[in-house]
């Protein structure tokens, strides 16, 4: 070991007492283990909500959806899928029908009269919908099928609450069979031909999922099998084709070659281009990291520095018995230099055990709980990344050696004479 860094160590933690370092050094390391745990916790929790709630959109929906203008139906054909499939980065296809409709339950034993509320069905593959529910929701209730034929769909808990229904339960469908097989209203029609227009259906809830995005999400969107809701109100047609990519980096580019190939009318989206105002929202909360990580720094510096200063102002003596036997002003520096390393080294190593512990507690007992109409989630999300813990580390201890040069050049400057009459 080089007689800069014995120095150092003996100045850094030379107990006062039998068992007890100096004060000013266990604040400093006690301060940067704080900075550096507050910094980890930051970037964890604020990554880990972004990644859950993308997570979350990107499992509700496909990654691409292509469909024609005006929202208007059309007949699936092979040549279609065909092209999509295709299509280098695509790994599945499939056609999908979105009706909007009208939710009527039955009423309870003693109500005056059952709910209403509007919701949406999208009819999709078995194999779609079996997907669904593995990569993301939750199925809170399920039932049998029915023998009656009624229509099976899946609710969201929003709107199974909305409707005061359970897995099991039967629902009036009102649809609007519209021009050209669209569903909707024109604003143009008289009051029988929209009473005539009416498709009236029964449901059974064949299960409730839950995904917590509730607005826009869980209390609208329904599920159910593309074929029989093609039986009872558009045979052949669909709404467009989903389309599930390998990567997701490649989407924006696999989007604009399906619409290339595909050819008008056709047009494509990405799921991000979908919700976009939600995935600027997440972003949102990105772009004030850096000004959280700026404010912890300073601190985490200002800390530092000051530490070294009264370290220096208390070691005046020492340094002008070192510099008298013939230490050179450099080797004085680099002291304290080694001296403030040692002090961040401890105070990282301290912080990231901090921030670890910190992290693995809330996740297992999940004391910290959200409001999920707001955010989406119930408990607060922490990404424990490894490269996370690394960079902070290596910032915050190249942060403190920089600015540690400030101090360790006056305890430099310092001359014996001076030092040894204060």
């Amino acid at each position: 070991m080089k007689a800069e860094f014995y120095i150092a160590r003996r100045f850094a933690f030379k107990p006062r007492s039998l068992s007890k370092p100096t004060f000013i050094v266990l604040a400093a390391v006690v301060g940067i283990a704080v900075g550096t745990a507050a910094l980890i916790l930051t970037l964890s929790i604020v990554n880990g909500f972004a990644s859950v709630i993308e997570g979350k959109l990107i499992s509700f929906s496909s990654h691409l959806q292509v469909r024609q203008p005006d929202e208007r139906l059309f007949l699936e054909t092979r040549r279609d899928l065909q092209t999509l499939k295709s299509v280098p980065g695509i790994v599945s296809v499939s056609p999908f029908l979105d009706i909007n409709v009208m939710f009527r339950s039955r009423a309870r034993s003693g109500g005056a009269g059952g709910n209403i509320a509007p919701a949406m069905i999208q009819g999709i593959d078995p194999r779609e919908s079996s997907r669904f529910l593995q990569n993301g929701p939750a199925l809170l209730e399920a039932a049998p099928a029915s023998a009656d034929g009624s229509l099976p769909i899946l609710l969201g808990k929003t709107l199974a609450e909305k409707l005061g229904v359970k897995a099991g339960d039967r629902l009036m469908v009102v649809g609007i069979a519209g021009k050209n097989g669209a569903s909707g209203i024109a604003g143009k029609e008289s009051v029988v031909e929209l009473l005539s227009s009416l498709d009236l259906h029964v449901a059974q809830v064949a299960g409730i999922y839950d995904t917590g995005l509730t607005e826009g999400f869980d209390d609208i969107i329904a599920f159910a099998d593309l074929g029989r809701l093609q039986q009872l109100y558009h045979p052949g047609m669909i709404s467009g084709y989903e389309a599930n990519v390998a990567n997701l980096r490649d989407l924006q580019a696999i989007s604009a070659t399906v619409a290339s190939r595909l050819g008008y009318p056709f047009y494509s989206y990405t799921v991000y281009e979908r919700y976009a105002n939600l995935f600027e929202w997440l972003k949102l909360q990105k772009n004030i990291m850096p000004l959280l990580i700026i404010t912890i720094t300073v601190v985490a510096v200002f800390n530092i520095v000051s530490t070294l200063l009264v370290l220096i102002i208390e070691k005046t003596r020492e340094i002008g018995m070192l510099t008298a036997l013939g230490l050179e002003p450099r080797a004085v520096s680099m002291v304290f230099m080694g001296q403030a390393f040692m002090i961040s080294l401890v105070g990282i190593g301290l912080g990231n055990l901090l921030a670890l512990g910190l992290s693995l507690f809330e996740l297992h007992f999940h004391l910290i709980t959200l409001p999920e109409k707001s955010y989406f989630i119930r408990h607060v999300p922490l990404e424990i990344d490894p490269l996370q813990y690394l960079t902070v580390s290596a910032g915050v201890a190249l942060l403190t050696l920089l600015f540690a040069f400030i101090p360790s050049r006056v305890a430099a400057s310092l001359r014996p004479a001076t030092a040894l009459t204060t």
